[in-house]
């Protein structure tokens, strides 16, 4: 099976749920077995049902995006598992219900609320250890008035009589197979199944009003910049009494002024000069977690690594931490007093390196040469 999803489909990463579901349904026309003789379209339809089964819901497109489709694998999605998917191909051949059955598909009822984004900016830091950070953003949330029923205090819904409390009706009609049931919301009461008769007078009947909303969000450690944490119910509320959705937020780390993040270890350069490189030394050293004791081996080359075990990203999803990686830089000193080159001679003769004479003007024709 392919394990690009959106190709499967014919839609770019960047569509909506409704491109999705149309292109689904179209597919899903053209292939289905009992209408195509095509040996092959029974298993492209098999794997049309699992590419929408995934992208059709918002936590597990987001894994599958991030991950991979083997991040998804197992979790309700599988080749002849149609899952939710059987409604949408009932809905691209008969309307919305199934011909197999004497009742309309689902029932009538407030609808979920829809999903809410906002973004949160951490300290790297943060992002490292943790935290706990406030989000605030305007939203629909249930009206206080009526208690998200939409009736004015004292009333209550009525059952749609058209209906019957339902949501959706009936119809017969001809098709190439036959008489068809199709359902359909009801046009009376907008598939809710109640009629307010009475609206509340702060939220006009719909259950909700807009409001300035704020939650903590308890960020683990570990997390990185473009991660998304997920709160379930903290999204909008749905009209007159439906369930709220959810509250996906964003990270953004801002960029330390020493380390980089690569996974879970973390670099930096240290520039040390070319004595302490040469002869070792032993240097405080600042990490996240505070001063550590960094060992120079004495013939360190430029370009070295150095790892401080555990000094790095703790693990997001279960225990230890990465590696502190620290890149020796060996600084050539560019400016000598009399007293430092007269050393550095006296080094080379001892060691026997050929260098340049003194006053010999060739570092002047060099420096002119660049000019």
């Amino acid at each position: 099976m392919a394990t690009d999803y959106y190709e499967l489909l014919g839609v770019s990463r960047s569509a909506s749920a409704d491109d999705i579901k149309r292109s689904y349904r179209r597919l899903a026309r053209e292939l289905h077995p009992d209408t195509n003789p095509d040996p092959t379209a029974e298993e492209r339809f098999k794997e049309i049902g699992v590419a929408y089964e995934t992208l059709s819901d918002p936590e597990r497109r987001r894994r599958y995006d991030t991950f991979g489709p083997d991040a998804v694998r197992g979790a309700g999605a599988g080749a002849g598992n149609f899952g939710s998917g059987l409604g949408d191909i009932f809905d691209a051949f008969f309307g919305g219900a199934s011909p197999f059955a004497g009742q309309p598909r689902g029932g009538g009822g407030p609808p979920r609320g829809a999903d809410m984004e906002v973004a949160l900016d951490l300290e790297f830091e943060e992002a490292v250890f943790g935290a706990s950070r406030e989000v605030s953003l305007r939203l629909p949330v249930t009206c206080s008035t009526c208690t998200g029923t939409g009736a004015r205090p004292g009333t209550s819904p009525t059952t749609c009589a058209e209906c019957g409390g339902a949501g959706q009706v009936r119809r017969v009609r001809q098709s190439i197979l036959g008489q068809m049931v199709t359902a359909g919301p009801c046009p009376r009461c907008g598939g809710m199944g109640k009629v307010v008769t009475d609206p509340c007078p702060d939220c006009r009947g719909g259950g909700r009003r807009t409001e300035e909303r704020a939650w903590t969000v308890e960020v683990p450690a570990g997390v990185d910049h473009g991660s998304t944490l997920r709160l379930g119910g903290k999204g909008a509320a749905g009209l007159q009494g439906g369930v709220n959705g959810d509250l996906y937020v964003h990270l953004r780390v801002k960029p330390h002024e020493r380390f980089e993040r690569q996974g879970y270890d973390l670099v930096h350069q240290l520039h040390v000069p070319v004595t302490q490189a040469a002869l070792g030394a032993e240097l405080a050293y600042e990490t996240l977690d505070g001063p550590d004791e960094l060992v120079i081996p004495p013939g360190t080359q430029s370009g070295r690594v150095l790892r401080l075990r555990g000094r790095g990203v703790p693990h997001v999803e279960g225990r230890g931490r990465g590696d502190l990686l620290v890149q020796v830089v060996v600084d050539t000193p560019t400016e000598l007093s009399a007293t430092e080159e007269d050393l550095l001679r006296r080094l080379a003769e001892v060691r026997g390196d050929e260098v340049a004479p003194p006053d010999s003007g060739l570092f002047s024709r060099i420096r002119s040469a660049f000019k």
